[in-house]
């Protein structure tokens, strides 16, 4: 059989959960796949487990390898996917019947789409705070290519254990370790290199939380690092070329921005305060003025860096009124 679709599996000492996670693949719509799981030198039983996945059922594929770590394992497994089309999953994650059926779809009836997601659902609910439920519920807002470009800012629009890529990109991407999330990385590179990521709009993976979660245990997956591959990717991107722009927001998310920018030689020269005490002076030699202030669209590029989620929706609707295009003349991150 040729596989429709490799499923690319990173496994390090997972044994607690990498059964479910075995059984939701076994049990896809979609029969049509292989799954390379990649064992980064488990000391746990997740080898063994993953044997017996591999005996039982010739799709599911081993490779063991000493611990070299998630970016050595990623694209170790790569390397060994057939398929036109690799679906990531992680080992504590699972997958609804359906995922692969629908996004295989999604992908062949829109040849232009290099990638696809779909949306989330959290678990253990019971361990869930605030900040990941609300997380959680924006990824879902997130339904479209043009949404996924628009958010990439804010934060990673596609949770990566349902992202599907097609192969041949993602072996011109490859993953990589810059110091930073690795699957955000991947998909800023992906849109950098103007590629256009689609969503189906179901809660199609389970997403599992707590604390032993890789992001939860590395450095690599803090907040600040998150800042500094957003800032890194704008400098590149939407700034190229410019030394100076606006900057809408200095609370504690405009100011971590604002730092990290000034990291890749980007700096401020206008700062959009709303509050009247605050007009008129300087921060770090930043005019601090009212938004009329701005100027037409695209005297300046803007960098709108607000925290909230209906403060850059009241902000968008404001900038669209006065002419300003989203992604061209002004971007939204946090």
């Amino acid at each position: 059989m040729t596989p429709r679709v490799s499923i690319l599996l990173p496994v390090k000492d997972a044994a607690k959960t990498l059964a479910t996670c075995l059984a939701s693949v076994s049990r896809q719509r979609e029969r049509r796949f292989e799954c390379v799981i990649v064992d980064d030198g488990s000391t746990d039983g997740s080898l063994e487990l993953s044997r017996r996945a591999a005996s039982a059922d010739a799709r599911f594929r081993l490779l063991p390898a000493p611990h070299a770590g998630l970016v050595s394992a990623l694209n170790r497994g790569l390397d060994a996917c057939r398929a036109p089309l690799v679906a990531r999953l992680d080992a504590d994650d699972w997958m609804h019947r359906e995922r692969l059926a629908l996004q295989c779809a999604a992908l062949d009836a829109e040849p232009t789409l290099d990638a696809a997601g779909c949306h989330v659902r959290c678990f253990p609910r019971s361990v869930l705070g605030a900040g990941m439920r609300d997380y959680e519920a924006w990824l879902a807002s997130v339904d479209s290519p043009r949404r996924v470009r628009e958010e990439c800012f804010v934060e990673c629009p596609v949770a990566h254990p349902t992202l599907m890529m097609r192969t041949e990109r993602m072996h011109g991407l490859r993953y990589r370790d810059a110091g930073w999330p690795e699957d955000y990385d991947l998909l800023l590179r992906l849109l950098e290199g103007g590629g256009h990521i689609g969503i189906v709009p179901r809660r199609l993976v389970g997403w599992r939380h707590g604390p032993e979660r890789l992001s939860r245990r590395s450095a690599t997956y803090d907040a600040d690092r998150f800042t500094a591959c957003k800032a890194h990717f704008l400098a590149r991107g939407f700034l190229a070329g410019r030394e100076s722009y606006a900057l809408w927001g200095y609370g504690g998310t405009g100011r971590a921005l604002a730092k990290a920018l000034r990291e890749e030689g980007r700096r401020p020269t206008r700062i959009v305060e709303l509050h009247p005490g605050r007009l008129g002076q300087t921060i770090q030699g930043a005019a601090v003025v009212p938004r009329h202030a701005l100027g037409p669209p695209g005297s300046l590029p803007l960098v709108v860096s607000v925290a909230g989620a209906t403060a850059r929706a009241q902000i968008r609707d404001e900038l669209r009124r006065l002419g300003y295009r989203e992604c061209v003349d002004f971007v939204c991150a946090a």
